[in-house]
């Protein structure tokens, strides 16, 4: 599969957290061609501020492996993520990070582009526009 199938992958979790009520934020972590964790935004639903994509994802992920440490995994999200959620991905040592739409007023690259371990592999832009479209619609929707 390509970087394209897995960020649509990602879109359907998105999708599922814009039913729930959820800002649409989806992922999914894939280890040796095989998806390991799907996670969508929880923050409403649990009350937590810290319920991202990427956190629940990054739990799910580590459990599947049965270690902390995701380098041999790729992670592919809808929005860039904020900089919580890389630092996260720090300290997990994710291997690659694939995301669609930039997040100019709190993505990760603006505010702590060192956050990421050093040797992740980053990649932009993947289905940006689908990504970015699926957002604006939840805002849209709800204002």
């Amino acid at each position: 599969m390509t970087d394209e199938d897995y960020m649509k992958k990602a879109l359907a979790e998105a999708r599922q957290a814009y039913e729930e009520g959820e800002i649409p934020v989806g992922v999914v972590v894939v280890c040796k061609d095989r998806i390991i964790a799907r996670a969508h935004n929880l923050t409403e639903t649990l009350h937590d501020v810290t319920a991202h994509a990427e956190m629940q994802a990054i739990t799910a992920a580590t459990d599947a492996l049965g270690g902390k440490y995701l380098d041999p995994c790729t992670l592919y999200v809808t929005l860039e993520p904020c900089v919580m959620c890389a630092g996260a991905l720090g300290w997990s040592q994710l291997g690659r990070l694939v995301y669609g739409a930039s997040d100019d007023r709190r993505g990760f690259s603006k505010f702590a582009p060192e956050a990421l371990h050093p040797k992740t592999e980053v990649c932009s832009g993947v289905l940006a526009e689908e990504c970015r479209a699926l957002m604006k619609d939840f805002f849209k929707y709800k204002r």
